[in-house]
């Protein structure tokens, strides 16, 4: 009599289709109801006196300021193979005010590549000025391995309260990376480089269902 037994590959298969399908359903994006989420705007506070450098790996960072952030994650985008790689693994889109507001954010179109933050619009539900001055991207550096692996859980949609400095980055060879210091400015050089080293959730996160397309 035959008996019919599952080839190893397709064992496999199966499995790495079971831990993908939850893997997605632990780390779907979260669809918040309307209202500001995060009103306040990161607090950046001057250093009263210079930092010792900090020494990660093969990078030197230079402490620039502290920075304090409650904002609603708008998108994630993880990096393996770029240069910054070793030293940001991710980076964030970040809203506040009116920009962690769901019912701001369905007008708007919000994707990440390249070390980069993009959005558009068909029409604009705020000002232009208050998308740039009220979002940004920001490359975040864990400090450590329980930082990390609490920002690798968490979703787009959530309010988090992130902690650290504004660094600047070098390593031997001439290769730096500097952060910015406003969220004024927009385009190359206006992603904060943010070293950081406590990881928080403020408020209690609800995930209803998306509202419907009808």
């Amino acid at each position: 009599m035959r008996r019919d037994r599952l080839s190893p590959w397709l064992i496999a298969v199966l499995l790495l289709a079971l831990w993908g399908g939850w893997s997605w359903w632990h780390m779907r994006p979260l669809h918040p109801g309307p209202g500001e989420l995060a009103p306040d705007d990161p607090v950046q506070t001057a250093l009263d006196t210079p930092m010792e450098p900090i020494h990660f790996g093969d990078f030197t960072l230079t402490p620039r300021a502290k920075f304090d952030l409650v904002a609603r994650v708008l998108s994630t985008e993880h990096y393996r193979f770029d240069a910054g790689a070793a030293l940001v693994p991710e980076d964030f889109a970040f809203g506040w005010g009116r920009m962690s507001d769901s019912a701001i954010l369905k007008d708007i179109d919000i994707s990440q590549s390249g070390r980069f933050y993009y959005w558009s619009v068909r029409q604009f539900p705020i000002p232009r000025r208050e998308i740039e001055t009220h979002s940004a991207n920001m490359h975040l550096i864990p400090a450590d391995v329980g930082v990390r692996r609490a920002l690798g859980r968490i979703r787009v949609g959530q309010v988090v309260a992130l902690d650290g400095f504004l660094v600047d980055a070098d390593r031997a060879g001439g290769w730096h990376w500097r952060t910015s210091m406003t969220r004024d400015d927009t385009g190359d050089g206006a992603c904060e480089l943010f070293y950081v080293t406590t990881v928080d959730s403020p408020v209690d996160q609800t995930d209803p269902a998306p509202p419907s397309s009808e």
